[in-house]
């Protein structure tokens, strides 16, 4: 008998596509193709190795590992302590052109968490569901006749639970920012690492200084540079994408007193500032990007391996 402290959630959808078709699909989750895991708009699943027993990672805070799979039928995900429970994608045929997904959550949680599954986790979760099973019937059936949408407390929720922008040290590849100026009097830098299907053309971000057009001044590789000469002071905006990570980075040459008092009250809202327009870039080209199903019709997933 399940305990009333046990949380069961359980999503199921029937699609109009035959039991392997979607088995397939499945068989991808969490690959570097994954057609139907709804990133980049929510956090990714990934783990240390391909789909199988004994895969560990998770999604976001959430951590677990694989320890049940049947390819194409069946997967369980146990999760990690001090969480007990698990959450598993089952495939069931319902004929030769049809079958249901479904997938169950169960977790045995205590105290704050159960008003935290209650409040915000659970709502989260069914959209990022829902998002799923929309991706495995519009990879299966090309049409997806109602698709889900976020409720005006999942959009605040995700607004609130977005990734943070964190300091780091001017990046070396940030060569521009570094020979912008023979001596800097002040520099910083802030990055976000990117998710999947997440542009990776610095171009793109360009919109990170929305309000204030800088004009560009300088690109190279993956960095691009704004900024803008003034009487007073000199300021360069870097930003730098890579394979893994957008950094935003600033450097600053004052020439006179009056520089001197302007960036000495800037710079108290200066960090506040860049981290805001850098995490609001970051959602908003996350929540633009092309569906995991749009992306995998452009690069088709691999194979999978011999034996799933």
């Amino acid at each position: 008998m399940r305990s009333f402290r046990t949380i069961r959630n359980v999503h199921e959808r029937t699609i109009e596509a035959p039991a392997h078709a979607v088995g397939t699909l499945l068989g991808h989750l969490a690959s570097p193709h994954d057609p139907i895991w709804p990133a980049p708009a929510w956090p990714p699943m990934r783990f240390d190795r391909p789909l199988g027993v004994g895969a560990d990672g998770g999604h976001g805070f959430v951590r677990y590992r694989v320890s049940a799979y049947e390819p194409g039928r069946h997967v369980r995900f146990s999760f990690d302590p001090p969480m007990s429970g698990h959450h598993a994608f089952v495939i069931e045929p319902l004929g030769p052109d049809r079958c249901r997904v479904r997938h169950v959550l169960e977790l045995a949680r205590t105290g704050p968490m159960l008003l935290g599954w209650a409040l915000a986790v659970r709502w989260m979760h069914d959209t990022v569901l829902e998002e799923l099973f929309d991706n495995i019937e519009q990879a299966v059936t090309g049409t997806v006749p109602s698709p889900s949408r976020w409720s005006p407390w999942v959009r605040l929720l995700h607004r609130l639970t977005w990734d943070r922008a964190t300091a780091c040290d001017l990046p070396a590849g940030a060569r521009l920012a570094r020979a912008a100026f023979e001596r800097s009097d002040y520099s910083d830098a802030y990055r976000i690492g990117l998710r999947p299907g997440m542009p990776r053309d610095p171009e793109s971000w360009r919109g990170v200084l929305r309000g204030a057009p800088f004009p560009v001044v300088g690109r190279e590789g993956g960095e691009i540079l704004l900024g803008e000469d003034a009487g007073h002071l000199d300021f360069r905006a870097s930003i730098l994408v890579d394979e893994e990570q957008v950094t935003l980075g600033t450097v600053v040459r004052i020439h006179n007193l009056r520089g001197r008092l302007y960036w000495t009250v800037v710079r108290r809202v200066h960090p506040f500032m860049a981290r805001t327009m850098l995490r609001r870039i970051h959602r908003r080209l996350a929540l633009t990007a092309p569906t995991a199903t749009a992306r995998a019709r452009q690069a088709p997933a691999p194979p999978l391996p011999h034996g799933s």
